[in-house]
């Protein structure tokens, strides 16, 4: 089963679990389902992620119109760094 792990740093843990809360339901309507949130220990900084996935290639696309969306509207948003895992 594919993986997605997302990190995000400069985020507190407590804002980013109330986001990925409320977008619970349409991660799972695009075949993303949330596994593990963590905060780094040597990083208090960064914050990961990680998200059980239907199919990468879906999920790629759908990340990069995503984040393609929210730089157009804020060129300096802060947005996650994706790594797809198999």
């Amino acid at each position: 089963m594919p993986h997605l792990l997302a990190t995000l740093r400069n985020v507190p843990l407590e804002i980013i679990r109330e986001v990925l809360e409320k977008d619970k339901e349409f991660h799972q309507s695009q075949g993303m389902y949330l596994q593990h949130l963590w905060q780094n220990a040597d990083d208090e900084d960064e914050v990961l992620f990680l998200f059980q996935i239907d199919d990468i290639e879906k999920t790629k696309t759908l990340i990069h119109k995503l984040h393609s969306e929210t730089l157009a509207q804020n060129p300096n948003a802060n947005l996650p760094a994706m790594i797809y895992l198999e």
